[in-house]
């Protein structure tokens, strides 16, 4: 009996198949598989949580932006009012200063013209009282002095 190659061939392929029977190899295989199938499920649903997470904290921050932006909107709405209430205000002091100012003036006007007046009158009634004793001391250069003096004085009586 002549064994050829292909005989030793088989024979090597039973002994391998036995062997690889005997150790488990299709089960440690399938195992094998089987634990990796695992571990990248695991892997993917950590990506989904990861994902959720990523979601949720995207959402988180576009709240806080919009809060922020309308606060923001907010504090500038406010500083404008504010703004505007301190021109109102500086208007309306400006006005009253103005107002003030003017009525000072025209009091410090009026009293000039009453002081105007006043000197121009007492400057007219001592004319008229210097006026008034030169034609009287004339008239009456021959009669007693008493009556003199008393006209002047009556003078200087009526017109201040």
């Amino acid at each position: 009996m002549a064994f050829d190659a292909t005989f030793w061939a088989l024979i090597g392929l039973i002994l391998f198949l036995a062997v690889v029977m005997y150790f488990k190899a299709p089960a440690m295989a399938a195992r094998s598989l089987d634990s990796r199938a695992k571990r990248i499920e695991n892997e993917m649903e950590e990506a989904r949580e990861l994902k959720e997470e990523a979601k949720r904290q995207l959402a988180d921050y576009q709240r806080r932006r919009r809060e922020a932006e309308a606060e923001a909107r907010e504090i500038v709405a406010s500083a404008q009012r504010e703004a505007a209430g301190l021109v109102e205000e500086a208007r309306i002091k400006s006005e009253e200063y103005v107002a003030r100012r003017t009525q000072v003036a025209e009091q410090k006007i009026s009293q000039a013209e009453a002081d105007a007046i006043a000197e121009v009158r007492a400057s007219a009634v001592n004319i008229a009282i210097d006026a008034a004793t030169r034609v009287i001391t004339e008239r009456n250069l021959g009669t007693d002095g008493q009556m003199t003096e008393r006209s002047i004085e009556e003078v200087r009586r009526r017109l201040n």
